[in-house]
């Protein structure tokens, strides 16, 4: 057996509210039925089923989403006016202006759709339990805003963005937590070279604003290479397409920031090759922004666009948020504090002011676990259930073999 060491960082007693014993109730939601309704979603977890908003779904040996998670699903924050989440969806959006915007599909989707669809290996470990929060074997939280990429395909619109929250279970610190926001964006158009030619042209008129230094000395190799499908020039066309739209965009979001450096790597995606990744320069740090890469084209094929060529890009917005608003801590998009909420408006990016400092109060514990699979996330998920939000770091300090 092994013998582990956890740290508990910062248990704090926020403002205006209080935690008792009574909060364990989340654990025993696996040996009898227990009830919970939030103002914000009303859901039942019992021993066979789990309902949700009046959706029912079978429990089975996947089962292992949580009331933490289920309490969060009709929050929104993407579309809270004054949340940061949504000032930064509505300035991405800007940028995107002749896209149509799909910003209220539910995340409660297939593994087909979350999966399968975008040619996600099925022994990707991506797909574990210790990842995704699972209703059962076939039904699972959206872990990217990509499980609707086939919906947006086939509504009949060639360019779209989608947003929502997506889920996944994660370690306990400041800039992770098991529910956050992406944006995803797909064009797409006729894979002819006259169109593709033309298609880019119209997009180069946009003016540009030299507020940043980009670096991108990419070339599309073997490690990411094209589609046998499509010709080399119909991908050059398209990804010149597809990296004139990011670069267009993130100049637009970060119009403010002076002296700004943004680079452009290689990546691998199962959905999309050639791929790429995104990163800036924040604070002496290079930081990934998003992903994006041509589309795999039995994904267009699965919607009927045989004779189109696409790109599609996903990006998290919390990270931009923490970086524009200055926003220490992931848990803060959450608050319903006012002095949170009011220092915020719509379509404006000012600083965070800090409301509220409490001193750490730290508490060590140590464990024995069994012989077999053991992730932090599990356990991660276990502190998330009973404590909440008042727990802000979860740190492995020491696993210690032992022979017993």
């Amino acid at each position: 057996m092994l013998r582990h060491s956890i740290r508990l960082a910062n248990l704090k007693n926020i403002a205006g509210s209080r935690y008792t014993v009574a909060g364990s109730v989340s654990i025993l939601h696996v040996v009898q039925k227990s009830y919970y309704s939030t103002t914000t979603t009303d859901f039942e977890i019992g021993t066979q089923e789990t309902i949700v908003n009046c959706q029912r779904f079978p429990r089975d040996d996947w089962t292992n989403v949580s009331p933490t998670v289920l309490s969060k699903i009709n929050r929104k924050l993407h579309l809270q006016p004054q949340n940061p989440i949504s000032i930064i969806r509505q300035l991405i959006e800007s940028s995107f202006q002749d896209f149509t915007t799909f910003n209220n599909h539910s995340p409660i989707v297939s593994t087909k759709q979350n999966f399968d669809d975008l040619y996600i290996p099925p022994d990707h470990p991506s797909r574990t339990k210790s990842d995704n929060y699972y209703f059962n074997k076939d039904v699972v939280l959206r872990a990217h805003t990509s499980a609707h990429q086939i919906q947006g395909l086939v509504s009949g619109h060639r360019k779209f963005l989608v947003s929502g929250d997506v889920y996944r279970r994660d370690e306990i610190d400041a800039s992770h937590y098991p529910v956050f926001h992406q944006i995803e964006g797909v064009f797409y158009t006729d894979n002819n070279l006259s169109t593709l030619r033309h298609e880019l042209e119209r997009l180069q008129q946009r003016k540009e604003t030299a507020n940043i230094e980009l670096v991108d000395d990419t070339i599309i190799r073997p490690e990411n290479p094209y589609q046998s499908c499509h010709t080399t020039e119909a991908v050059d066309l398209i990804a010149a397409h597809l990296k004139h739209s990011i670069n267009a965009m993130i100049r637009q979001v970060f119009a403010d920031e002076p002296n700004l450096k943004v680079r452009w790597i290689d990546a691998y995606f199962p959905f999309t090759s050639p791929s790429w990744e995104v990163e800036i320069e924040y604070k002496g740090e290079w930081l990934e922004v998003l992903g994006c890469g041509v589309v795999n084209q039995k994904i267009m094929n699965q919607a009927g666009l045989q004779d189109k060529i696409g790109w599609a890009f996903g990006m998290g917005l919390e990270r931009l948020a923490m970086v524009l608003f200055g926003i220490p801590d992931i848990r803060l998009f959450w608050s319903e504090d006012e002095r949170f909420i009011n220092q915020f408006t719509p379509g404006k990016i000012n600083k965070f002011v800090p409301f509220s400092k409490y001193p750490p109060c730290i508490k060590d514990i140590s464990f024995w676990i069994p012989k077999g699979e053991w992730h932090e996330n599990d356990f991660c998920e276990l502190i998330r259930g009973v404590a909440g939000d008042i727990v802000e770091t979860v740190e492995m300090v020491r696993l210690q073999n032992k022979n017993l």
